[in-house]
């Protein structure tokens, strides 16, 4: 009986030590699951922080860019106007109508990511039309755009601008023949194309007037807002008479 007794005790014990064992076991386990999740969620942390970082970094050069766009589109237009205040007062009134148009734009538009491409579009035809007022009569100017009404594009504000102010600038001869076409234009919902096709007349060696700065603006910005989400295609013909640029942007719809 009292062997019995002693086997009982024995095999009590023996589970007792198993069940701690598994506990201790297990408590490990538990720890360090807690361990893990605890430095995965350092890591991700640390993560949303540096991406955070790249997102501000990134939100101020386009901010940069932008903010010199204005001077340099504002420095043109008004260069414009002054020229037809001499010959045409008329015009030149007409023409500071057209630019509160455009400033409006500057003002509530230009502060957005991303805008309606109506918006953009009426205000693209408000600088044509002010630009239109000083040309003469031999100058083909065609303008044309080809994109449903109701299309849910949007676009990076001012993302063309500099890409029609390079061709009225460079395109326009005050004695030749000369000519600008331009095409706005969706193959999809989500793409978005401007061909701009004019004569090209090189600025004078002492012509610094925008200092050259435009389409370099225009590349910077393509790779913060669209990076390897545009092509871009531009330079002149063998003869150096004529210079073609077509851009297209896979868009977005939000």
């Amino acid at each position: 009986m009292g062997k019995i007794i002693w086997i009982c005790v024995g095999a009590v014990i023996v589970w007792a030590g198993t069940i701690l064992l598994m506990h201790r076991i297990q408590t490990k386990k538990i720890k360090k699951l807690e361990d893990d999740y605890r430095e995965k969620q350092r890591v991700q942390q640390k993560l949303r922080e540096e991406y955070s970082v790249k997102v501000q970094n990134k939100q101020a050069k386009i901010a940069a860019l932008q903010s010199q766009i204005n001077p340099h589109f504002l420095l043109n237009t008004l260069n414009n106007i002054y020229a037809l205040i001499a010959f045409d007062t008329d015009k030149a009134q007409q023409a500071v109508q057209d630019l509160s148009r455009l400033l409006r734009h500057l003002l509530y538009d230009n502060n957005q990511d991303f805008i309606p491409l109506n918006r953009e579009m009426e205000f693209l035809k408000n600088y044509v039309a002010l630009m239109k007022i000083r040309l003469s009569s031999n100058v083909d100017l065609q303008f044309h755009i080809d994109i449903p009404s109701e299309n849910p594009i949007r676009v990076a504000p001012l993302i063309f601008i500099s890409l029609f102010e390079n061709a009225f600038k460079h395109g326009i001869s005050p004695v030749k023949p000369s000519f600008i076409h331009i095409k706005i234009y969706s193959s999809g919902p989500d793409t978005l194309s401007c061909s701009i096709e004019n004569s090209y007349f090189p600025k004078q060696r002492n012509d610094i007037s925008g200092s050259g700065i435009g389409l370099e603006q225009v590349q910077k910005r393509l790779d913060l807002i669209y990076p390897d989400k545009y092509e871009w295609t531009k330079g002149c013909d063998e003869n150096a008479t004529v210079y073609k640029s077509i851009l297209t942007i896979h868009t977005t719809t939000k």
